[in-house]
């Protein structure tokens, strides 16, 4: 009981596989990818600043480190399920919530409760650092997938999540899209690679669509 439970929970994080089921060159585990998330979402904020824009940086610090770790409850469930209808995605939420509340409740001591509702809930929101965590999210599909991609994985399903990652960042209004977009986006692109995949084609057709599918 007690926050011990909390911490040695955390460990179930680095046993979760990402894209479940589907051949990979590498496996990424759930916790990798919240240690990368925050890394994006550092820089991304970094540039933001330069813009003048004003960061909360302890939330940001709160809602990208933990914004996964519902998966504790229900596993990594692959994205064109999870998106297949706005319905399912929100049953899925409340399903994971709805258990993260419930760990809380039962494990976390009175006086830490608050915290641990505010640190653990979903940070996706229209606020800036809610923004950047969708990005800094968004962007690690981008970059699994194209590593993926880049090897001759001919998986479709890594082809969709790259097009459909660039088409979400693509439409998210911050001055680190633009960024992403203009610089990093192009470097990446541009790596030598010998693929079967046309990688280009993919990266272009996804930034010439202005809606998600």
């Amino acid at each position: 009981m007690g926050i011990h439970t909390y911490f040695r929970s955390l460990t179930e994080l680095e046993r979760i596989i990402r894209c479940p089921g589907k051949f990979k060159f590498e496996e990424h585990s759930v916790a990798a990818h919240s240690w990368k998330v925050v890394q994006y979402a550092k820089t991304l904020a970094d540039i933001e600043e330069t813009h003048g824009v004003t960061i909360n940086w302890k939330k940001l610090y709160q809602i990208t480190s933990s914004h996964d770790y519902g998966e504790i409850f229900i596993g990594d469930i692959k994205t064109p399920v999870k998106h297949a209808s706005p319905e399912l995605r929100s049953l899925i939420q409340q399903v994971e919530e709805g258990m993260v509340y419930k760990f809380i409740e039962e494990q976390i001591p009175e006086a830490y409760k608050p915290i641990f509702h505010d640190q653990l809930r979903e940070g996706k929101d229209d606020s800036v650092e809610g923004l950047i965590l969708e990005v800094a999210d968004k962007m690690d599909q981008v970059y699994e997938a194209f590593a993926e991609l880049q090897r001759g994985n001919t998986e479709k399903e890594f082809v969709v999540m790259y097009r459909n990652a660039l088409i979400k960042i693509k439409n998210i209004d911050l001055h680190c899209v633009r960024y992403f977009l203009d610089y990093i986006l192009p470097d990446m692109v541009g790596e030598q690679i010998l693929s079967s995949v046309d990688i280009k084609r993919i990266t272009e057709e996804a930034l010439a669509i202005t809606v998600a599918d």
